[in-house]
């Protein structure tokens, strides 16, 4: 009795164990249902190519372009569900409406792969599932959502989760279920994640009694970030006052801004242009509330600069995510000139991506209990390590990555040189017996990625959840996403100027059809050289980066 007039009346840092319960409960049941989400999600993905070959009879460019367009298609429309959520429906309502979406579209390719319907019914479905399937970046903001500020390094800790939960998903819908597509029938291969997405929206609507924090919609977005850019410019001869407290705010209720659910947030000196915005003029007539396209709060002000501020960060993303896919191009092709049999066991080239979920599933655990832990001692931090700081070291680790993939490489040719092997169609020449390296000399390499996840992906989802304005994080946390898919495009063209560079001259070039033949340890010290290179500029990036500040 006592401890529940301590949670009806104390304060938001008053911790009482059936407040922790219900956290608890509520985090279960979103990573429950995000877990469901993407193990029917990469049922699809995973065997995508192998479909659209097989029952829709289309040519392996034409697939592989498919699946392409629709991979791109699938990273810009998170950006979509986020803007609903923040602007008009909210993060529950949007999530519930996207899951039901989802499930639609998985009933759609389901029946579509069972009675071998036209591609444009499958079509349908999957484009379906590529605006169902756009939550990621509105359920974890939603999860994150339900701790206050005193608890931020359990908030932190949801993190880490949630990423575990897709990596699950990933594991069990990239493997048992492509299993079932391909070794039983593609009717039961999609109609089995068909189920789990159905499991996703039981799993989330059945914990919306202990969901406790809800962000109520604010109005687009876009429109106050224009306001503000259009009332600067009106501005542009306006002297900003050296005062910043006479800059217009609306009155103080409690900590909270005019912005719909948002905290008021204290000024910054960045930007300045930005603060013409929120001067008062002597001619603004103060009898009535002036045009918000003409006179800003500062916390409109600030949500700007918030963003701002975060586009650099979101662009060392890019170079990262560029390395990073190397995992699905460059390391596969390596892989196939490997040894791949175990005993009397074939081992696909593409096959070895399980150890970087493997080694995300080893590191989350392990950061969560015990590097975080002994960071926080040693830096009084209490998430162990500031965002800006997690996210560089997994720049740093990647870095090794690249560095162990070359020096594979070179091993790997070392061995070719030896025995003078460059048929690999007949396997004949050199001195003796050619003995390939075993493919599982690429375990490191893919370890050592999945190393790097934990502490670049998970840290820029806290920290773009973190450093957004209230009203805003949805779209924020959406638009760290499309660095990823902005990366696999720079992969594409690095690869593409590389090969035509390198192979001028009648040279092979680093990255020739013959593998054996190739340079790919030139390419992966190219890799090297960016990741170290985009980890310079970060440090500059982080020095100058300005943390949020809310007015409590």
């Amino acid at each position: 009795m006592e401890m529940e007039a301590v949670e009806s009346h104390g304060g938001a840092g008053r911790r009482t164990p059936k407040r922790d319960r219900g956290i608890s409960w509520a985090c279960v049941f979103i990573l429950a249902s995000n877990c469901f989400q993407f193990i029917a999600y990469f049922a699809v993905s995973t065997n995508l190519v192998n479909y659209l070959k097989d029952r829709l009879h289309q040519g392996s460019k034409a697939a592989a372009n498919g699946v392409t367009n629709w991979m791109g298609t699938s990273a810009i429309t998170p950006l979509v569900a986020a803007f609903l959520a923040d602007a008009f429906l909210g993060r529950y309502w949007t999530i519930a409406l996207f899951l039901v979406i989802s499930v639609l579209a998985y009933v759609v390719l389901t029946v579509s792969a069972a009675a071998a319907l036209e591609s444009a019914a499958f079509y349908a479905g999957l484009y379906l599932l590529a605006l169902g399937g756009a939550l990621q970046p509105v359920l974890s903001s939603f999860g994150a959502d339900q701790f206050d500020e005193e608890e931020r390094g359990r908030q932190s800790s949801f993190f880490n989760w949630f990423y575990l939960s897709i990596n699950v998903g990933s594991l069990v819908g990239g493997t048992v279920l492509v299993w079932v597509q391909s070794s039983v029938s593609w009717g039961l291969g999609y109609g089995i994640p068909a189920l789990f997405s159905a499991l996703a929206v039981a799993a989330f609507l059945a914990g919306t009694a202990t969901y406790r924090r809800h962000q109520p919609p604010a109005g687009s977005p876009l429109t106050r970030v224009a306001q503000v850019v259009v009332a600067a410019c009106r501005k542009c001869g306006v002297q900003v006052p050296e005062d910043a407290s006479t800059l217009h705010e609306c009155e103080d209720v409690g900590g909270m801004s005019a912005i719909q659910g948002s905290r008021r947030l204290a000024h910054t000196d960045q930007f300045r242009f930005l603060d013409k915005a929120a001067s008062v003029e002597p001619s603004d007539d103060k009898s009535r509330p002036a045009s918000a396209w003409r006179l800003c709060t500062v916390t409109q002000v600030e949500e700007l600069k918030c963003v701002l501020r975060l586009l650099p960060v979101w662009a060392s993303g890019i170079v990262f995510a560029a390395a990073y896919t190397q995992m699905t191009t460059t390391f596969v092709l390596q892989g196939d000139t490997l040894d791949p049999y175990v005993g009397g066991f074939r081992v696909p080239a593409a096959v070895l991506s399980v150890f970087d979920t493997l080694s995300v599933m080893l590191w989350v655990p392990l950061y969560d209990r015990l590097v975080v832990p002994l960071a926080r001692r040693a830096t009084g931090h209490d998430r162990g390590f500031t965002q800006l700081a997690r996210m560089g070291v997994g720049l740093v680790v990647l870095t090794a990555a690249m560095l162990a993939a070359g020096a594979l490489e070179v091993a790997r040719r070392r061995v070719i040189a030896r025995h003078d092997m460059y048929d690999t169609n007949t396997g004949a020449g050199g001195d003796g017996e050619y003995l390939p390296l075993s493919i599982f000399w690429q375990v490191p390499q893919y370890v050592v990625v999945g190393a790097s996840e934990v502490f670049t992906f998970i840290g820029q989802m806290e920290f773009f959840y973190d450093q957004a304005p209230d009203a805003m994080r949805s779209l924020c946390s959406g638009l760290s996403m499309t660095s990823f898919a902005l990366g696999n495009y720079v992969s594409s063209a690095l690869v593409t100027v590389v090969a035509r560079a390198t192979a001028r001259g009648g040279r092979d070039g680093w990255i020739p059809d013959d593998i054996n033949r190739a340079h790919l340890d030139n390419f992966f010290w190219l890799l090297a050289m960016l990741c170290a290179g985009n980890f310079g500029v970060y440090l500059l990036i982080a020095r100058w980066y300005t943390y949020k500040k809310t007015v409590d």
